[in-house]
């Protein structure tokens, strides 16, 4: 049994409300992550919650198009590392690695479900969208980002790899192993220069340039739309995309995966997490990243 202390986990902004919100209005379903004092950090909560707002979304017939953003000042900062290290040391200690954080309900599951909607979904991208957020925004059909938004594949730091593997289908061989191997932030001109943003707005303009581009493509023919979506998609399906994303299905990967989650490197910088908080975590983890602020 472990003595650790609980992790770090800061009281709710909004307490009475649910961790994903939905609505739709004019062809239009706006779905927003709801844990902006953790800046929307994903754990299977809002996963569960968010393959449910979509699944509503897929099913009303008067909705057209989705929003997905997050509530304040970040769309996403990726994975809940409190939860995910727990769980990932937790299994270690049981002598069972595996796949500790994933299976059905887990951030693939959130990803795959964009993928397989019949209809458009926008990433509606204020501040941080890192790690699997990154991933998160990228398989979206679209995505509108403030700015000054940062984005990036920064799970590599703390040993973890991607849930969803998105962005070498989305750029190029020499830019994907950048992003994916460097583990860097970006900023969003370039993150649209490298193909993982579509436009890029002042921060007071994303959700109107998201709201537009839903309503231009709600009014045009439903059956057009979901089918030129489902071509696309069946393109790169063609070429290996499902096989590609969902790599740790693969016994060659799990294998790989499995290995990295013994690393002890990476397990010291969970324990890190789990004994002496968030910021000693961050300390240790970012000592390479000291130029890039609040990385």
């Amino acid at each position: 049994m472990s003595n650790r202390p609980p992790p770090e986990i800061p009281p709710r902004e909004y307490p009475d409300e649910p961790m994903v919100l939905y609505e739709a209005n004019d062809g239009v379903a706006l779905v927003t992550i709801n844990r902006s004092e953790v800046l929307n950090a994903i754990n299977r909560e809002v996963s569960k919650l968010l393959l449910e707002a979509f699944a509503k979304a897929e099913a009303d017939g008067e909705v057209r198009a989705i929003i997905l953003t997050g509530r304040g000042r970040a769309f996403s900062a990726g994975g809940d590392m409190n939860e995910s290290s727990a769980a990932i040391l937790a299994s270690t200690e049981a002598g069972d690695p595996g796949r500790a954080g994933d299976g059905d309900g887990g951030p693939e599951s959130v990803h795959q479900a964009i993928w397989d909607l019949s209809k458009p979904v926008i990433a509606a991208v204020k501040g941080y969208a890192v790690g699997q957020a990154c991933e998160l925004a990228g398989v979206c059909d679209f995505t509108v980002a403030a700015d000054d938004a940062k984005f990036g594949e920064i799970q590599i730091r703390h040993g973890y790899g991607p849930p969803f593997l998105i962005t070498p289908y989305l750029t190029t061989l020499k830019r994907a192993k950048e992003i994916l191997l460097l583990g860097e932030l970006m900023d969003a001109h370039e993150a649209k220069l490298v193909g993982l943003v579509n436009r890029v707005v002042p921060a007071d303009d994303v959700m109107t340039t998201a709201e537009d581009m839903a309503k231009k493509l709600a009014s045009l023919p439903n059956q057009t739309m979901r089918m030129n979506k489902a071509l696309i998609n069946r393109t790169y399906e063609l070429r290996g995309f499902g096989a590609g994303v969902n790599y740790r299905d693969d016994e060659t990967f799990m294998e790989l995966w499995t290995g990295s989650q013994r690393d002890e490197e990476t397990l010291s910088r969970l324990r890190v997490l789990q004994e002496r908080g968030w910021n000693a975590f961050r300390n240790e983890r970012d000592a390479a990243y000291r130029d890039e602020r609040g990385g």
